[in-house]
């Protein structure tokens, strides 16, 4: 890796937790202790979000539109704690970093930075039909996520204000955003979890790891969506885990990022 990037100062972040007042508890302090948690976590893709600072820093728009990156959350970041990320070079790889965050001097998320040469092979969207979400949502279970169904497409507007507002919680101070009026990595990853709450409902459940690789930059004003089928339903350690291949778009069609999104959707301590 460069000496740029060996030598990037570590980036902090004052956590805050923008789902409080979510249909997920996990995120409610009362609910969070119950499971054996000092508080409500802030959301992973919001960590994962802090994770993208070095990257678009380092980067620019070429990494938001070609860049990949992925986390896997170990521990819990809590409101009002400091996130420290820090980026570190990985062996022969010139255009590469690997980013930890730590808070309260626990590791609580790993991941990567990687810039490819050329931009990727875009992914067939037929393979990603547009589908119905469900008039009525049935409770997550097996039989509720089988694997192989698509979920049903959920869109959203997302419009600049609301842009801003999202940009202001995850801490966001890159001029890049505002200057080009370029929707966040983090708000997209966003879409991952959206597109299991809109399907299925959830007790509280907890996002584990993601991968995402990017194809375009999306702006405000536009109405971006998810395609996103099951690949995998399991069971581990009592907990009950769900993951997905999915796609992003930007107006239904323009292909934005391609993520594989892995969630606890029942821990163990619901069925208990």
């Amino acid at each position: 890796m460069s000496s740029s990037a060996t030598m990037m100062a570590d980036y902090q972040v004052e956590a805050y937790n923008t789902a409080k007042d979510s249909e997920n508890k996990i995120h409610d302090d009362t609910v969070a202790r119950k499971y054996g948690f000092s508080g409500g976590l802030v959301p992973g893709v919001d960590v994962y979000a802090y994770m993208t600072h070095p990257a678009v820093q380092r980067w620019g728009r070429d990494w938001l539109e070609r860049g990949t990156g992925d986390c896997r959350l170990i521990k819990p970041v809590y409101e009002g704690a400091t996130a420290t990320i820090s980026v570190q070079p990985i062996e022969d790889e010139a255009e590469a970093m690997a980013i930890t965050v730590k808070s309260a001097g626990q590791i609580c998320a790993t991941g990567t930075a990687r810039l490819p040469g050329a931009a990727p092979k875009a992914p067939d969207l037929a393979d990603f039909p547009l589908t119905a979400l469900p008039d009525n949502r049935p409770p997550a279970s097996p039989a509720a996520l089988p694997i192989g169904a698509m979920l049903g497409t959920y869109s959203k507007l997302c419009e600049a204000e609301a842009e801003a507002a999202y940009q202001a919680d995850v801490r966001e101070d890159l001029p890049l955003y505002a200057a080009e009026s370029l929707i966040h990595p983090g708000h997209l990853l966003r879409f991952g979890n959206w597109a299991v709450t809109q399907n299925v409902v959830l007790g509280p459940w907890i996002h584990v790891s993601s991968s995402v690789q990017h194809f375009a930059t999306a702006h405000h004003g536009e109405e971006l969506s998810i395609r996103a089928r099951i690949t995998n339903n399991f069971e581990r350690k009592g907990h009950l885990f769900v993951e997905l291949d999915a796609v992003v778009l930007a107006q239904g069609s323009r292909l934005l990022a391609r993520m594989d999104h892995t969630a606890i959707y029942q821990p163990r301590q619901v069925q208990a």
